[in-house]
């Protein structure tokens, strides 16, 4: 779908907006499935995975309309399936999320196994379990999950980790629920919360949102439609407020809440950037620092992010001395590391660690993405790279960032998407890449 062509060397400068959280709005949409009234969402991502999520939606009976760039409604009223197929499903891993909207309001669901970014085992036994002590009765197949309830009820879920899809699935069931649901060592990440302010929004009583205990009280007929705002996308943020530190450059990150970068603005200052933070806004800048390596591991939020660790591991490359970027969420997480090898970069992976030595002097060179994140770090990497970079694959940083070349663009990056050949079969090359 296309290659990326970006030439090294400038450091970025300016400001650049952030869009809506993509895993804030994929559950977000999936709850519109509660209510057969209509859920009005904004500050939706232009990204190609709501767009799938969209398409299966549509499958399902729903009427969903883009009324503007950022901008859905969602109508549920005549749904005519509660089965999730193959074709779809396999494009994208927040089709999971599905499931415990679908038994919520129609007593079964039959969502085939998803696919989506292949970065380690991201199991659903807490999922299936939870289902099962609310009185589903679920059955696991090669390829599909097969959930039936004649009505759930609420119960005490003890997570064994805290799971986000999870989390959010048994959320969304509990809405459904007869009686309260508690769900102890909850995911906390900014998107759980923003699911729970929607589902407030459309009438939910549910409590601790933002910690790990939640209650959710039951609703007597079905929850009511909304309108909801999505929050911004912290990853987003992230993300480029880690390459205005890698090129050296002076980025602010406008339309976003630090308080969900609180790990990253830790880790940046010890690293020897300048942050300024404001009421919705975070200055980041490098412009002479001598940049120092400081060791990470990520962790569920509160900790810092998995999904912010292949940019950090950019970032380190540009760090003097050795720091470990240690990945404790997901075990095939370091696929970005061989290509930032062929560039240059001193890394070696040990276990679960990426230990890199530097500062080096990247070159410019043809590099795959892999995954969404492992685009974001070679993009980075690129960016403080001599000379010209290629990157191939684009198609997987266009399921995760809106507008990437046009923000990058505008602060000064010299970045330019070209095609790279037929692009008639982008699913089927999706597949190929991720698996199934």
């Amino acid at each position: 779908m296309g290659e990326l062509t970006i030439e090294g060397g400038t450091p970025l400068h300016g400001d650049v907006a952030m869009s809506g959280s993509k895993n804030a709005a994929l559950p977000i949409m999936a709850a519109a499935l509660l209510t057969d009234e209509p859920v009005a969402l904004t500050n939706v991502p232009n990204i190609r995975d709501i767009e799938i999520l969209a398409d299966i939606l549509t499958s399902l009976g729903c009427v969903v309309e883009r009324t503007a760039q950022d901008a859905w409604t969602i109508e549920a009223r005549n749904l005519t399936s509660a089965t999730v197929g193959h074709e779809l499903a396999e494009r994208i891993r927040g089709s999971i999320l599905l499931m415990g909207a679908l038994v919520g309001r129609l007593g079964e669901a039959v969502v085939a196994k998803p696919g989506g970014d292949d970065i380690g085992v991201r199991r659903v036994e807490q999922h299936i379990e939870g289902l099962r002590m609310m009185g589903a009765e679920v059955q696991t197949h090669e390829r599909e999950y097969v959930v039936r309830a004649n009505r759930l009820r609420g119960a005490w879920i003890e997570l064994d980790m805290p799971t986000v899809t999870g989390t959010e699935n048994l959320m969304m069931a509990a809405t459904c629920a007869e009686g309260v649901t508690i769900i102890q060592n909850a995911a906390r990440e900014p998107h759980v919360v923003d699911l729970a302010r929607c589902l407030a929004g459309m009438g939910v009583r549910i409590q601790g949102a933002g910690t790990d205990h939640i209650m959710i009280e039951g609703v007597k007929g079905r929850p009511h439609g909304t309108r909801h705002a999505v929050v911004a996308d912290y990853i987003e943020a992230g993300t480029y407020l880690i390459a205005a530190a890698a090129t050296r450059g002076n980025v602010t990150v406008t339309a976003t809440d630090p308080a969900d970068l609180t790990w990253l603005i830790k880790k940046l200052r010890e690293v020897g950037c300048d942050v300024v933070q404001g009421a919705d806004h975070v200055r980041v800048s490098a412009a002479g620092h001598v940049l120092r390596g400081v060791d990470v591991t990520t962790w569920p939020h509160p900790g810092f992010a998995t999904d912010l660790q292949a940019q950090y591991v950019s970032l380190m490359t540009q760090a003097e001395g050795t720091s470990a970027v240690s990945e404790a969420v997901y075990e095939h997480r370091f696929r970005h590391v061989p290509e930032l090898v062929k560039m240059g970069a001193k890394v070696n992976v040990e276990g679960r660690s990426a230990i890199v030595t530097g500062p080096t002097v990247l070159k410019g060179s043809p590099v795959d993405i892999t995954d969404i994140r492992s685009g974001a770090a070679l993009t980075i990497a690129a960016l403080c790279a001599e000379g010209t970079s290629t990157l191939s694959n684009v198609f997987h940083l266009h399921r995760g960032y809106e507008s990437f070349e046009e923000k990058l663009q505008s602060l000064g990056a010299r970045i330019s998407l070209s095609d790279a050949g037929d692009t008639t079969d982008v699913a089927g090359r999706m597949r190929s890449v991720i698996g199934d």
